[in-house]
């Protein structure tokens, strides 16, 4: 993974209905014009929740696109700083940098800020003009173009007039509600809808609403003429922070590529899917060589360029291609390696394909597909079925890191139950079909292994404190072992105390993050990765014995790091990003934690109060809530405690109001605990922002140990 540079503000849930922090990292609303093109330097309009005063840098993900704060940060003539929501930006975009969506979030004394997402395009970036809300008052533009405008109120539709002198092709991609999945506090999504008229009858010439989940895109052919553009939200709502950007001009659009997947390493030659393509729909592409497994972005080279950006799957396995043979039954299907991959599509409605593999009693079996995670039109569903063409199992869709369903398959540490062969079935679940419905089919032995998620995405430290990471494992096919963690990237003045995942029913870990008291305001993306010795996997001698040379296998994984966002409701939710940041700000409203002790011993049966100190900063009387559980309403998102230790909350204070300063958290050890020695924990104060977030302040490490039975 490419890790960019980014901070954090170790932000939690909350659990109070009113915000009561005095001091609260910026939440980033919208970006306006939305879009920045190739080559040019160009001003944007940053809104946010909570004051972006002091902002000093601004971090974008990937090459090529550099921020900076062009607001002239300025006390109030009262002498005091004013609460700014509402700032300027400017992104210099270099004449090579590739085009797509980039993260970027800014940093100031307050730590960093949520993320916002800007388009990068090669034409002209065209703003709206507000008072466009009707044909008569539309709005002039030249194609090509990139339109950025803002669906800002109830009944709001934006009307645009262009002209087309010859006969051509023009494409439109709208990319709106998949700008705001980031966005935390924005709980209903715009869900736009376009329409081509004719500017002289004023009649409908083509219409589309979803094509990439909610945003539409369009293809038409015109002949010479005048035509208006309407962009709306297809239920008439809006919203001042629904801002959209659409992408006109008449280069061909690549949606898909066929194979979907390459081996990494390999030259191979894929065909483009999409709309007004090339009279060559072939390119011979070269996989980088320095890129691990996963899924890229790429530009392929066509007759007018470089193309927009298209999913490409590099997959560490040998990937054969779904032949030209029929291979919809099990008679007919293809036979393919163990493991391995297999790209393939489904051709048309009601298309099967089958795949056939050679598999031994006992064997674990993992198969999962990629598709929709890429924007294949595939909802797949998958089955495995035995030589007869009796169904054994099968699966519809998945979850990512246990918090996000998508409508991709995976059968998992299936167990083969004789010799023999085995056919995997895939179809559409609705029986469609079509040149962009491609997947990828990835076949392998299970093995014991793990996944890691990173709750947060930024902390936000002050000098002499500290900052708890939480990190939750994901056991696959039988792995139970213990995990240690690991974090790269730290900037100056700041040192980790990498905790561990329990081995067994463990799930969680932390890392606790500690700024020296002369730490510098600064910013530095991390990684957060995880590390376990599996025995399971030890390589067997020529005795068939475990080679206690090899006995040990060693097990990585990074850390997948999650903004959270704010679900209507009251609920907490999360979005995977690329990104975690580490920030060092000025000091907050809680400037320490101080704990009677750093060392917890239990016996089983055993309670051992640990008395808390909370150092307000002068002038800051707000509840304060402590908590050794990562937690909102009913949902525990991490627990460190060692297995059967829990808080007695009788026996503890945790609430602090007005200027109370003094609590304690009771921990007690169920009688039939087990044996555990120095598990890391932390003890946090709760601040809350609004009904889900919440500033979190950690102690310096509590390690808790429970004594044998």
């Amino acid at each position: 993974m490419q890790y960019l540079k980014y901070i954090l503000i170790t932000a939690v849930v909350a659990g109070a209905s009113s915000a009561g922090a005095q001091t609260s990292y910026p939440m980033i609303m919208s970006v306006s014009p939305v879009a920045a093109q190739v080559g040019q330097t160009s001003e944007h309009t940053l809104d946010s929740r909570y004051s972006m005063f002091g902002a000093y840098e601004v971090l974008v993900t990937g090459e090529g696109v550099t921020g900076e704060i062009a607001t002239k940060m300025e006390l109030g003539k009262d002498g005091k700083e004013p609460s700014l929501t509402k700032i300027k930006l400017k992104f210099a975009v270099a004449d090579d940098a590739s085009t797509g969506v980039r993260d970027f979030r800014i940093i100031g004394p307050t730590g960093a800020s949520t993320l916002g997402q800007i388009v990068i395009t090669k034409d002209p970036v065209l703003i709206e003009n507000p008072k466009n809300d009707t044909a008569a008052t539309a709005q002039e533009i030249t194609i090509p173009g990139n339109v950025c405008g803002i669906v800002e109120k109830v009944e709001d539709v934006d009307f645009y007039r262009f002209k087309v002198d010859q006969p051509t092709t023009l494409t439109f991609h709208c990319q709106a509600m998949r700008l705001q999945d980031r966005i935390h506090d924005l709980q209903t999504h715009v869900d736009p809808i376009i329409t081509i008229r004719d500017a002289q009858t004023n009649s409908t010439l083509a219409s589309v609403d979803n094509t990439y989940a909610a945003d539409p895109f369009l293809a038409h052919e015109f002949q010479p003429g005048e035509y208006f553009l309407e962009v709306r939200d297809v239920r008439y709502s809006g919203n001042r922070y629904w801002n959209y950007s659409i992408e006109i001009n008449d280069r061909p659009f690549v949606s898909h590529v066929y194979p979907s997947a390459v081996a990494t390493r390999q030259k191979v030659e894929l065909q483009l899917v999409g709309s007004h393509l090339p009279a060559s729909t072939t390119v011979v592409w070269q996989a980088p060589a320095d890129v691990d497994p996963c899924t890229i972005n790429v530009g392929l080279p066509i007759e007018s360029g470089v193309s927009n950006p298209v999913a490409v799957v590099l997959s560490e396995l040998p990937v054969a291609v779904e032949s030209g043979e029929e291979n919809n039954t099990v008679d007919t299907a293809q036979a393919v390696s163990l493991p391995g991959a297999v790209s393939g599509r489904i051709e048309s409605e009601a298309d099967i394909d089958c795949y056939s593999f050679e598999a031994k009693k006992g064997d674990k079996v993992s198969i999962e597909v990629k598709a929709r995670r890429n924007w294949s039109g595939l909802d797949s569903i998958i089955r495995i079925l035995n030589a007869d063409g009796k169904r054994l199992t099968e699966n519809d869709d998945l979850r990512l890191w246990n918090r996000m369903t998508v409508q991709d398959s995976l059968i998992e540490n299936w167990t083969v139950p004789a010799d023999g062969k085995y056919i995997v079935e895939i179809r559409d679940v609705h029986l469609r079909g079509g040149d962009e419905f491609v997947y990828m089919i990835e076949l392998t032995q299970a093995s014991p292994r793990f996944e890691l998620v990173l709750d947060s995405d930024k902390s936000w430290l002050t000098p002499g404190t500290n900052a708890a990471l939480f990190v939750r494992c994901i056991r696959r096919n039988g792995f139970d072992g213990e995990i240690q963690l690991h974090v790269d990237g730290l900037a100056e003045g700041l040192t980790a105390n990498c905790g561990r995942i329990l081995s067994g029913k463990g799930v969680d870990g932390c890392i606790i993050l500690e700024a020296s008291p002369d730490a510098k305001m600064n910013a530095s993306n991390i990684r957060v990765w995880g590390t376990a010795n599996d025995p399971a996997t030890a390589a067997e001698g020529t005795d068939g014995e475990a080679d206690t040379a090899d006995a040990v296998v060693e097990l990585t994984a990074d850390a997948q790091s999650m903004q959270e966002t704010y679900m209507p409701g009251g609920g907490r939710s999360h979005w995977p990003v690329a990104m975690h940041t580490v920030a060092v700000g000025r000091p907050a409203d809680v400037i320490d934690l101080k704990l009677s002790t750093q060392e917890v011993h239990l016996k089983p049966g055993e309670s051992v109060k640990v008395d808390v100190e909370v150092v307000r900063k002068e002038g800051f009387d707000k509840n304060v809530t402590l908590d050794m559980l990562f937690q909102h309403l009913s949902s525990k998102y991490a627990i460190t405690l060692p297995e059967g230790v829990t808080i007695d909350s009788k026996n503890s204070q945790t609430l602090l109001t007005g200027k109370n300063s003094k609590g304690a958290i009771t921990l007690t050890a169920a009688a039939t605990a087990p044996a555990v020695e120095r598990q890391q924990c932390c003890i946090m104060a709760n601040v809350s922002i609004n009904f889900v977030m919440k500033a979190t302040y950690s102690s310096k490490p509590l390690f808790v140990s429970v004594a044998e039975k």
